[in-house]
């Protein structure tokens, strides 16, 4: 028997929290027909951002990659929210993610790794996905890293 994400996640010592509401003008999820694209989650822990700066200037790519897989946690949480059940995710289709970077830093998708280990260990065949990793000047809360992710329902 298949375990469930919720086992699995269990297995992982990861509890999710609840769903960040947002905070400016925009809504957390959107579902279109099959699909359930979520808004940019940032590394958010106990209540506030915890990884915080740039890689390539005082951020590693271990905290980098810490800060991803804190994104994926925030991700799976807002979809809990969306869906009620995580065992309704078909498929995730694609993760975007954004990485603060120092001019001349170039191992987004090392950092990237984070959440895209952390969700296919989690959600199993079904989190196989394809992504783009992105450096970018600075990002909201002087997070390192925001990652938006679309999904397929079941």
């Amino acid at each position: 028997m298949t375990e469930s994400i919720n086992e699995r996640l269990a297995a992982a010592g990861v509890t999710l929290p609840d769903a960040a509401a947002p905070v400016a003008n925009y809504v957390a999820t959107i579902r279109f027909g099959s699909l359930l694209q979520t808004s940019g989650q940032l590394p958010m822990e106990g209540g506030k951002v915890g990884v915080t700066g740039k890689l390539g200037e005082g951020v590693s790519v271990e905290d980098g990659q810490r800060a991803a897989r804190l994104c994926a946690i925030n991700i799976l949480a807002q979809a809990k929210a969306a869906l009620g059940d995580l065992e309704s995710i078909g498929r995730l289709l694609k993760l975007t993610i954004f990485v603060a970077s120092a001019p001349g830093f170039t191992e987004q998708h090392k950092v990237a790794n984070g959440a895209s280990d952390f969700l296919a260990d989690i959600l199993g065949e079904r989190g196989r996905h394809a992504r783009s990793a992105v450096g970018v000047p600075s990002l909201p809360l002087d997070a390192a890293v925001e990652i938006e992710a679309l999904f397929e329902i079941a």
